[in-house]
């Protein structure tokens, strides 16, 4: 069996420190990592470390029989007889270590809320009416814990300090370990009669309706933030925060790039060619375009300020971009097929564009030489 821990490492002490610098660099780590003082994840475990460390090389008999156990890279060999309890030991001392909570004013947790709107809402903004769940103080005893008229007292388990000591004896001597007390949950104080509302606890869970009001030009995964619409604060302590997340459906013609609305206007090879005026859907209505002659497909018109407000300067707006896209009929009746076998008569077949003077292929054949 092999017993892994360098407890001069631990420490960070040579192997040749005296039994001073030994105490100084325990009184020192322990001070660091005790739970009490650090909060951090793995300090138990840490301060627990340490204290094995301590009991051995503070002890000069014990360290004696440390040092005397050859090094083999692997670790202590044969000393695992000795240190395999301390992990037991220091596992049931911190079993029963509990913080004891601070009883300054604490703002209460903070509630999450997700809605789906409309495009249109999104754009020009709206209201909406939500209903959540949360803690609030107790409409009966207004947080107090106590019926009306009830007077608060010591409690008689703590004496008012919130906190029980409790001593445990183990081979490392006496331990005081600090718990809160069950009595009055450390408040230090406990009513003379409970609230039968509530029972004692100050608080209740209620259902409330908000009002949600959605700024113009907000955009998918927004978050408003309602101020003290969250959890009741503990001892005094404001409420906390709703974060109403938003989520934008998606719209049957439009799409959002920024602050601008994008929209494909289908044409005809008709109005691509001769050109129209043409009448296409906005947020706000509708707005006419003049197509000229010859218009190709990818063509964009700019329709000033019909796009969504901007959120930080709501007198700014985008624009509505309008793509062109010529479409091909694939279904003809017979008269619409003879009118295009006719046109297709005059207009002839695209020839391909002539390199320098003399076709492509004949260039290509005599090796691209004129």
């Amino acid at each position: 069996m092999v017993a892994k821990k360098d407890y001069y490492r631990i420490l960070g002490v040579s192997r040749d420190a005296s039994n001073e610098d030994i105490k100084k660099a325990f009184r020192k780590l322990a001070f660091e990592w005790h739970p009490d003082r650090n909060y951090e994840d793995g300090a138990a475990e840490r301060f627990k470390e340490i204290n094995e460390a301590y009991q051995v090389l503070g002890d000069s008999d014990k360290k004696a029989q440390y040092d005397r156990w050859e090094h083999n890279g692997r670790g202590f060999v044969g000393f695992d007889d000795f240190v395999s309890g301390l992990g037991d030991v220091f596992d049931a001392f911190f079993a029963g270590t509990s913080r004891v909570r601070s009883r300054v004013p604490q703002q209460g947790a903070a509630l999450h809320y997700k809605i789906t709107i409309a495009f249109e809402e999104a754009a020009f903004g709206c209201e909406k009416d939500i209903e959540i769940s949360r803690t609030e103080y107790c409409s009966h005893c207004r947080g107090q814990g106590g019926e009306p008229g009830s007077q608060l007292v010591r409690c008689p388990d703590c004496n008012g300090a919130g906190e029980v000591r409790r001593v445990q004896q183990s081979l490392f001597g006496r331990f005081v370990n600090r718990v809160v007390c069950e009595r009055c949950y450390g408040e230090g104080s406990v009513v003379t009669e409970s609230c039968h509302q509530c029972k004692g606890t100050g608080r209740e869970r209620k259902r409330r309706k908000i009002n949600v009001k959605v700024p113009a030009g907000v955009d998918n995964g927004a978050r408003i933030r309602l101020r003290g619409e969250g959890e009741a604060g503990t001892w005094g302590g404001p409420a906390g925060d709703l974060y109403v997340t938003l989520a934008v459906e998606e719209h049957s013609l439009f799409k959002r790039d920024g602050n601008d609305v994008l929209y494909d206007l289908p044409i005809n090879f008709a109005q691509a060619a001769l050109g129209d005026e043409v009448e296409v859907p906005t947020l706000e209505g509708t707005a006419k375009i003049k197509v000229p002659s010859g218009t190709q497909t990818g063509k964009v018109f700019h329709l000033k300020g019909k796009g969504l407000p901007s959120l930080q300067q709501s007198s700014s707006k985008g624009d509505q971009l309008v793509t062109v896209r010529v479409v091909t009929p694939d279904k003809l009746d017979e008269e619409q097929r003879r009118l295009f076998q006719e046109l297709s008569r005059k207009l002839g077949k695209t020839k391909m564009p002539e390199q320098g003077g003399k076709g492509f292929f004949e260039r290509m054949r005599r090796g691209g030489k004129d």
